[in-house]
């Protein structure tokens, strides 16, 4: 016994993903087989900020003795690591669980975001990426795919298709039929289990091929101007073909062809990776959020859909969907005529009514009273383009355009950097006008005096790099306006550079 040491695996789930179940799955397929194993485990400070882990060792000699095993991992000395969401897998790597000599990885690609992810000005979320190769660098072997996916497939929960995956690697000296023996025994949703476990299994085996990462290979357009899409450059035709789409949704196919205008005239330009950006970011910006959008989105069929199925819901189970709407001022006024809504929002700003007025209520959106409410909501489609926050945001757009158009005559590197400042823009209400707010200030104290010679082009694509990243960092806009009064002061003192 002294020559063998205990196989170690270390299991970080969020709350709710079965963690626990997992956990006694192989406790108890190792005690059916005769083998000593130990478990415990530590529970999470929440699901974002720490993963409840649990950590079980299992002797993989059998033997009367009882060895005496550890109670929680050490760094380096974790034989298998099982993440049951993709940060939780770099969580661990940045703890000293995944060793390169020692440690296989079995991590679920997909993405549950933290509040700092979704709540970011612009694109909060993690490298994926990154992870990747981390894992790729600090595991020994690694089994990563979208379990999610696969579960929700097999109609199973993810811990079952975890299971499978540990069970194929062939990490355990613990046969694939005791574990289906054990799912059996347990009696709880035993033929969805098996079907994710068996998913599961023939990954960790190898017999089915990962899922791809998405290739940029050249895309179907959409039926739609497909004739117009497949005249713009190869590397815009991905996101030109997904704006027609998301803006006929949206809108309607004038609107998306307002789109396909817009995109052309930058084609014209001639620079196919400018073009490529401004359809992406086009598409976004046109499909702008506000009341109507977000009753729009709360009706789709595919969002009872993915509710039913998370929540597994069974056929003729009734279940509510209460949605908590809190429009206010901005929101409220961004449905009216424009004229009458500027009325509105300057009696608004002299009487504070934006921090203290809101209509909340409470609406279930699968019951016919709520769901005639948002229907009522989605309606006014057809009202949008005559309401106040359309025409606000369609001059932003056509400002931001222009900007680009000039830019792109200088240097296309300062073209490329306003595009990639419609990230600010995003939302409604206070999101909103901090966004559009501190767009200006770049557009005013950087931008403008860039496209009139009045500071170097260089510089200035520099400056738009930095204050857009102080912008997203700091959305109250103090990082922002420091350092754009420490670009000033240093343009003062290099009174040549203004030449």
């Amino acid at each position: 016994m002294a020559a063998t040491r205990p196989v170690c695996i270390l299991i970080a789930a969020m709350g709710g993903e079965g963690g626990g179940v997992l956990t006694g799955w192989l406790v108890g397929a190792a005690q059916r087989e005769g083998y000593p194993v130990q478990s415990t485990s530590i529970p999470g400070v929440a699901q974002r900020t720490g993963a409840t882990t649990y950590y079980i060792e299992i002797w993989p000699e059998k033997t009367d003795r009882s060895p005496v095993m550890c109670l929680n991992p050490m760094p380096g000395q974790v034989d298998v690591m099982i993440a049951s969401e993709f940060v939780e897998a770099g969580r661990a790597i940045a703890n000293g669980y995944v060793s390169p000599d020692r440690t296989l990885l079995i991590a679920s690609t997909h993405r549950v975001y933290a509040v700092a992810e979704k709540s970011a000005m612009g694109d909060g979320r993690y490298d994926v990426g990154k992870l990747f190769r981390a894992a790729k660098d600090h595991a020994k072997q690694t089994i990563l795919f979208d379990m999610d996916q696969a579960a929700k497939d097999s109609g199973s929960i993810l811990n079952a298709v975890l299971l499978g995956a540990l069970a194929g690697s062939g990490a355990l000296p613990i046969p694939s039929e005791a574990f289906e023996a054990g799912i059996r025994a347990e009696g709880k949703a035993v033929d969805s289990n098996l079907a994710g476990y068996r998913f599961g299994l023939a990954h960790g085996k190898g017999e089915l091929e990962q899922r791809a990462m998405q290739q940029a290979t050249k895309p179907v357009p959409a039926a739609l101007m497909a004739d117009r899409i497949l005249r713009l450059p190869d590397a815009a035709q991905r996101f030109a073909s997904e704006g027609v789409r998301r803006l006929v949704d949206y809108q309607n196919e004038s609107y998306a062809r307002l789109y396909i205008d817009r995109l052309e005239k930058i084609a014209a330009l001639g620079d196919a990776g400018l073009t490529a950006e401004v359809a992406r970011h086009l598409a976004l910006r046109m499909s702008f959020e506000d009341v109507i959008r977000v009753a729009q989105l709360k009706l789709k069929p595919e969002r009872f859909a993915a509710i039913e199925r998370e929540q597994r819901v069974k056929p003729g189970q009734p279940y509510a969907v209460a949605e908590f709407l809190k429009p206010g001022v901005e929101e409220i006024a961004g449905l009216l005529p424009p004229a009458l809504a500027r009325r509105v929002l300057s009696v608004s700003e002299r009487r504070d009514w934006s921090r203290h007025l809101h209509v909340g209520m409470t609406v279930q959106s699968n019951r016919i009273g709520g769901y005639l409410k948002l229907r009522l909501l989605a309606g006014l489609r057809n009202w949008r383009p005559r309401s106040h926050r359309y025409a606000e945001e369609q001059d932003l757009i056509e400002d931001w355009l222009e900007l680009v158009t000039r830019a792109a005559k200088k240097d296309i590197a300062l073209a490329r950097e306003i595009v990639d400042c419609a990230r600010l823009i995003k939302g409604y209400g206070d999101t909103f006008k901090r966004g559009a707010g501190n767009f200006e200030q770049i557009r005013q104290r950087v931008i403008l005096p860039a496209l009139s010679d009045r500071i170097p082009v260089v510089q200035a694509t520099d400056a738009v790099i930095q204050a857009r990243t102080a912008a997203l960092a700091d959305p109250e806009g103090s990082s922002l306006a420091n350092m754009l009064a420490a670009f000033e002061d240093s343009l003062r003192r290099l009174p040549q550079a203004a030449e």
